[in-house]
């Protein structure tokens, strides 16, 4: 395993291990993930050096923080669990209620990352990051982040908290490689962390899929499986198939070793089996090329998928098409 090394925050680990899928049902693994599977997992991981554990309160409605606390036991303590929550009247007597309830089902006598999920437009982010800094200033959150959050807002709520929001979690794979304008650019220089979620785009850069086997349950609902992103997609994934025998890897590898090139970057994939999760933190090791990493680059700029009703449009051409 590779560590970033944050100013005054215990390392990091480039792979942390994401766990929407520990609470939430939509994922289709079943009941004996979540008591079995999920369990094994964290106890692999602990094993292979991840130290980030990530969630959320709204994952399975708690059930996900619960998961993950049981799992982890005697060494919650160890390692960093970073959860989030969603600011529905964010003031403080709410926050923190919000933030002890996580931490019981976590099973911590403090939270070392508290995220707000997601942006709030109806509510200011001086209200936001009053209760965040108290929590801080009561030593119930040692550090503040923020997910899905665009550069003005993570550099707002750092304004408004009057210290550091240490890092801001978004969607950054090779299918949305976004936050390489500004986000990354502004990270590095200064000494704050991005959290990529999705690194995987949700299985699409494993090269599994494409427009004649599309996925079937949760992730047939996103917009990347349209028929007309899986023929978009198909340079990019021949690249990753191509880079990918050259390192001895998979093309989920390549696809995660390419989000952690550049800059304070860590991913947090998720893991339905053991194996997957040893592979994700393999990756952690593969260095690619510096022309490896532009080629790829270049075809993720070039994927650009379509979203929402143009994904849509797509689909109806690509059928007309096929009759």
């Amino acid at each position: 395993m590779r560590y970033l090394e944050v100013d005054g925050f215990p390392r990091v680990s480039r792979i942390g291990l994401g766990t929407w899928q520990f609470g939430s049902r939509a994922w289709g693994y079943g009941d004996a993930y979540a008591s079995v599977t999920a369990h094994a997992l964290v106890g692999r991981a602990l094993e292979l050096g991840v130290t980030l554990f990530d969630t959320a309160e709204i994952y399975g409605l708690g059930r996900g923080e619960r998961i993950l606390g049981e799992a982890l036991g005697a060494d919650a303590d160890r390692v960093l669990v970073a959860t989030k929550f969603v600011p529905v009247l964010p003031v403080t007597p709410v926050v923190r209620g919000r933030a002890y309830r996580s931490m019981a089902r976590l099973g911590l006598d403090r939270i070392p990352l508290y995220q707000v999920h997601v942006a709030n437009p109806l509510v200011s982010m001086d209200t936001v990051m009053s209760a965040l800094g108290a929590l801080q200033d009561e030593k119930v959150v040692d550090e503040v982040g923020v997910s899905n959050h665009d550069l003005a807002r993570w550099r707002r709520a750092e304004h408004a908290l009057g210290r550091r929001v240490l890092s801001d979690q978004v969607e950054f794979s090779l299918a949305a490689p976004g936050p390489l304008r500004e986000l990354v650019p502004w990270a590095e220089h200064n000494r704050r962390l991005v959290i990529a979620h999705t690194p995987l785009a949700r299985g699409l850069l494993g090269s599994r899929y494409d427009e004649y086997n599309r996925p079937t349950g949760f992730r047939a609902h996103s917009t990347l499986f349209r028929p007309e992103n899986l023929r978009r997609v198909g340079p990019l994934l021949e690249l990753l198939r191509e880079v990918a025998v050259g390192h001895d890897a998979t093309p989920a590898q390549i696809a995660l070793a390419w989000t952690l090139h550049r800059g304070p970057v860590v991913a947090i994939p998720g893991a339905s089996t053991i194996e997957q999760l040893e592979h994700n933190v393999a990756a952690a090791e593969i260095e690619l090329a510096d022309e490896e990493y532009r080629a790829l680059t270049a075809q993720a700029e070039v994927f650009a998928p379509l979203r929402g009703s143009a994904a849509m449009c797509g689909r109806v051409r690509g059928g007309a098409r096929a009759r």
